[in-house]
């Protein structure tokens, strides 16, 4: 019998690691999401190549790009002046196997979530629970204190899992149950604006921008196709400045505090950057949501016993380049790879883990320090109120080289990615679908 593996989360990270297990041949898997039901929310998302690599693995593209997702083919910096500091082409442009895929994370999470309950069966997810807590058994199985919510009313239970796998975010429990202790999120006192508006494709140009200074940035792109000639597209944008307040604890990686566009618009007023109008963008909005820049400490070890942690439970990082549901992904196929080489599940946890948490490590600490959008910081140091050329400001090869070291930190430079997946086989020989076992 394989082992039973119970998911902390029913996210990006978690629905991708029930696929990823499944695939792999394991079989009796539960994915446990506190939410009464799994509703994809937030904004946009980019997904990097070799993220996307990983989905097509496991045959999720061609359900991506059917529906709402665009395959980005061009990023743009600029300076807040208007001036343009490097276009690069992405995906299949950039001379990858993969496209780099812009989508809206509800139709991400929706095409996850479907491809669990068509192959795992309805059964596999179990929305209404959340884990509060985690006891490393002797053996070093995990049992875990669950709290079960059913409309109004609430109960708890316990449940003793082979292996648990902690996907549950940024606030995540497995991990706090881990580490006791352990501070919460770190905020760096830069407030972020997010949502997502519906626009005339002509009025968004067919490239991801990200613009501003040292002090503000702006981020815009499309994420669909238009559905006829002159029909409208659904925009994402991210805007980031210092905030005028301060946040209360709690609001620390909340994602889905509603915000007035007009309370922050004025601050953006004037920026257009290749024909896009940022304001424009902002007044169609159709959602909008505030929350605080922050991210988690970097973990000394992931792993305790047979439990482990995946994405945004193991390695919040800033929202900087493209990595947060990029690298999650990639952990899940890793995770599914190491549980399938290796016979002893403890084993197998730490094998994940010396593999991922280095990598993800080093994109926490890149993105501290701006990641690829240093190159917008530097221009303004160097020119504050402008350029005519980019190049007399910063050297053509200085630019090439901020954007290859942070490919080369996380592996995804196009060489490493077109190598193809590293998670394929070893996988369990083939048995009868013996569906998950019950959370009592």
């Amino acid at each position: 019998m394989t082992p039973h593996i119970v998911i902390a989360g029913g996210g990006v990270a978690g629905l991708t690691a029930a696929l990823a297990l499944h695939a792999a041949g394991f079989e009796r898997i539960t994915v446990v999401e506190a939410g009464r039901a799994l509703r994809p929310a937030g904004a946009g998302l980019n997904l990097m190549p070799g993220a996307v690599r990983e989905l097509d693995a496991l045959g999720l593209l061609g359900a991506l790009e059917s529906g709402a997702a665009l395959r980005t083919r061009e990023l743009r910096y600029y300076h807040r002046s208007g001036g343009l500091i490097s276009r690069e082409p992405r995906g299949l442009g950039a001379g990858y196997r993969w496209p780099q895929l812009s989508v809206h994370r509800a139709h991400l999470q929706q095409v996850l979530g479907d491809a669990v309950r068509e192959r795992l069966g309805p059964a596999a997810l179990v929305p209404g629970v959340r884990v509060t807590g985690v006891e490393v058994l002797a053996d070093g199985r995990p049992r875990l204190s669950l709290e079960h919510r059913d409309g109004g009313r609430s109960g708890r239970a316990s449940l003793e899992a082979d292996v648990l796998v902690g996907a549950d975010g940024i606030r995540s429990a497995v991990r706090a149950a881990l580490n006791p202790g352990e501070a919460g999120p770190s905020w760096n006192g830069t407030v972020v604006w997010r949502g997502v508006s519906r626009m005339p494709a002509a009025a968004v140009g067919s490239f991801m921008l990200i613009a501003g200074d040292d002090r503000q940035k702006a981020v815009v792109y499309p994420m669909t196709r238009p559905a006829g000639p002159g029909g409208p597209v659904l925009v994402n944008w991210a805007l980031a400045r210092p905030a005028e307040g301060v946040f209360e604890e709690r609001l620390l990686g909340d994602w889905n505090r509603p915000a007035d566009v007009d309370t922050f618009l004025h601050h953006y007023e004037g920026w257009e950057f290749g024909g896009v109008r940022v304001p424009e963008v902002l007044r169609a909005a159709e959602t909008s949501h505030a929350y605080p820049m922050v991210d988690r400490e970097p973990l000394d070890r992931w792993t305790h016993g047979r439990t482990t942690l995946i994405g945004d439970a193991a390695h919040a990082m800033y929202p900087i380049g493209s990595n947060g549901a990029s690298q999650s992904i990639v952990d899940a196929r890793a995770l599914a790879h190491a549980l399938a080489a290796h016979p002893d599940p403890a084993e197998a946890l730490h094998a994940y883990e010396s593999e991922r948490r280095p990598v993800t490590t080093a994109l926490q600490h890149a993105n501290r320090q701006l990641g690829p959008e240093a190159v917008i910081h530097l221009a303004h140091q160097r020119a504050p109120h402008g350029f005519t050329d980019i190049h007399q400001v910063i050297p053509a090869e200085e630019l090439a080289a901020i954007a290859c070291r942070y490919a080369a930190t996380g592996a995804f430079d196009p060489a490493t990615v077109n190598l193809g997946s590293p998670y394929g086989p070893p996988y369990l020989p083939a048995r009868a679908v013996a569906g998950p076992a019950p959370v009592a």
